[in-house]
């Protein structure tokens, strides 16, 4: 299938492809770090949090591109195994006491089970051999229904969707309108979490979110979008959201989290701080877009980020340094250069039998 594979030919275009987009995420993720310090200087905050959150996801898209270039069907597939031994094996990933189960620990499993998915259908695109793409889907579905046996209900949706939307970009000869379709999904959830905070919604509708939500949830997002009015420009300061929250006071054991990426970054390091993470997603689909690997191992992985971030949009699942290190290492994974050309197998053997009958 042509789309499966990746354009030939390693010229200084691809070369400068792949700096333009390597400096991108320097530069991204350096400002993030950056405005972090700035802000915890100006506010009295604590940056550790937001530091290790940079260190975690560099860290693991440093190690995706090595052993992507390295291992392009094997590392992905051992990911996936990775990652779901970990929330079978270690359950209770939340930091805090079990009561705070509902809200941290849920959305850090259902990012795990996700990116696990993701990484296994990334496996399957880029294998050769016929008959290991469908054990490589087979897997993927087997951690849909482990997660959905573990009770992990959104780790099961989101790791269903991304599993569909691998399949459906195999058909894909275009990358880009992929892309903008996974931005404009990202942009909606994160528009619709807003509106819910703003309480700018019909009061059915309102009501209808607020159940599957819960209010205290909720009630956490309002407290956010009230800090952010505050000091619009730099926050409260990092890690002051638990301080400053009157939800939060009110929680037996609060873990000083509102529980939605983009509020929390608006509450506690402002409008820049918001616009840093949104160009940190912009990055991780620009570098998905430039890629010289398959377009459907591109777009397998653009969904399962684009789901992580809508589970960080309505939960706590960037909190987890494992959830960040899973999310570097895919996209490190699916942005690697192997060192072998992934073409199909016949057209490896024409050009084999070329090399031999040539003088």
């Amino acid at each position: 299938m042509g789309s499966t594979t990746r354009a030939s030919g390693g010229g200084p275009d691809t070369a400068e492809r792949r700096h333009v987009s390597d400096a991108a995420g320097i530069v991204v993720l350096g400002a993030c770090a950056a405005w972090s310090l700035i802000t915890a200087a100006a506010q009295d905050g604590r940056p550790e949090g937001m530091l290790l959150a940079v260190l975690a996801v560099t860290a693991g898209h440093a190690a995706g591109r090595i052993f992507g270039a390295l291992m392009p069907v094997a590392a992905p597939c051992l990911g996936a195994l990775a990652g779901l031994a970990l929330v079978v094996t270690v359950p209770d990933l939340t930091p805090g006491p079990g009561g705070l189960a509902p809200l941290g620990h849920a959305g850090a499993t259902a990012a795990l089970f996700t990116l696990c998915v993701g990484a296994a259908c990334c496996a399957a695109w880029s294998a050769a051999a016929s008959g290991a793409r469908p054990a490589l889907r087979l897997l993927a579905a087997a951690i849909v229904v482990a997660a959905a046996v573990l009770g992990s209900t959104a780790g099961a949706v989101a790791g269903a969707a991304v599993l569909l939307c691998s399949l459906a970009a195999g058909r894909m000869h275009h990358r880009g309108v992929g892309i903008a379709g996974l931005a404009l999904a990202s942009a909606a959830v994160t528009a619709g979490t807003w509106a819910v905070a703003a309480d700018v919604l019909p009061d059915g509708l309102t009501d209808a979110l607020r159940g599957r939500l819960t209010p205290h949830r909720v009630g956490l997002w309002h407290d956010a979008l009230q800090l952010a009015g505050h000091d619009a420009a730099l926050g409260v300061g990092p890690d002051r959201f638990g301080e400053l929250s009157p939800t939060a006071g009110r929680t037996l054991l609060p873990d000083g989290k509102p529980h939605s990426a983009p509020l929390q970054l608006a509450a506690e390091q402002g409008v820049i701080g918001v616009v840093l993470l949104a160009a940190v997603f912009g990055w991780v689909l620009l570098a998905l877009w430039r890629t010289r690997r398959p377009t459907p191992v591109a777009l397998t992985a653009g969904a399962a980020v684009t789901a992580l971030a809508a589970l960080a949009a309505v939960g706590n699942a960037l909190s987890f340094t494992a959830v960040s290190v899973g999310a570097g290492l895919l996209t490190g994974l699916a942005t690697a250069r192997p060192l072998a050309d992934e073409v199909p197998r016949g057209a490896a053997r024409a050009r084999a039998r070329e090399d031999r009958s040539a003088p």
